[in-house]
């Protein structure tokens, strides 16, 4: 599967199912927009199933802002971040919704990173094929299903993976991340990273995101192969 194949709300890794409550409530909620005054009652009935509804993203974004800038407070600030900058009020479909909170997240989480080194999201020079293991930005390339990938990033192998992904060079990990769990494209990648990658970021382009996550996922077979060898 080449990146021209990934659709823009598609991850390599199937995204979890939006809630069948989930399209009501957006109903509901867009149902407030009219422009017509509602009375107290109203509202609170339209918005029952609020709290939930934010409790199941949070902790979706929470796990993606831990692969990003690891586990603690800065990972809870830029839940806080992504919710507070989503344009989720207008999204009236629950994945754009999604999708624009894990763009805000992403956004915030590459701001923090380039404030913390504000070289290490920088874009590289001159990038040439390295001999990567695998021809294409492809799962299967790397001998794994999107469906094994994300049982090892919430099932009972998550600490090997995250450990992995932790040994990875920030920038390396940050394409992995937003390519594969986040499912932004190699091009949506490259502009995130310019826009938020700091001073030296500009650079990015498609071909160096595409590079660069070859080399992720060949990291991730060597893994697989080494954990199937034990």
């Amino acid at each position: 599967m080449s990146q021209e194949a990934i659709t823009p709300n598609e991850s390599l890794i199937p995204p979890q199912p939006i809630p069948a409550e989930a399209l009501a409530f957006s109903e509901r909620v867009h149902g407030l927009m009219d422009g017509q005054p509602k009375d107290e009652a109203t509202v609170a009935k339209a918005l029952d199933g609020l709290d939930e509804m934010f409790d199941l993203i949070a902790a979706g974004l929470y796990s993606m802002a831990s692969m990003l800038v690891g586990e603690g407070e800065d990972s809870m600030r830029l839940v806080e971040t992504a919710v507070a900058n989503a344009e989720v009020s207008a999204c009236h479909d629950p994945l754009e919704a999604r999708k624009s909170s894990r763009r805000a997240l992403c956004a915030a989480a590459l701001d923090t990173l380039a404030r913390r080194d504000a070289g290490s999201l920088a874009a590289p020079e001159g990038v040439e094929p390295a001999g990567a293991c695998i021809e294409d930005d492809d799962l299967a390339a790397a001998g794994v299903s999107s469906e094994e990938l994300e049982r090892m990033i919430a099932g009972p192998e998550r600490d090997r993976v995250r450990n992995w992904l932790e040994s990875l060079p920030t920038v390396q990990r940050t394409i992995f991340v937003l390519r594969a769990v986040a499912g932004f494209t190699t091009a949506e990648t490259a502009t995130l990273l310019a826009e938020h990658g700091g001073p030296q970021a500009a650079g990015w382009s498609g071909d160096a995101v595409r590079e660069l996550f070859r080399q992720g996922l060949c990291s991730l077979a060597s893994q697989l192969l080494q954990a199937a060898n034990r």
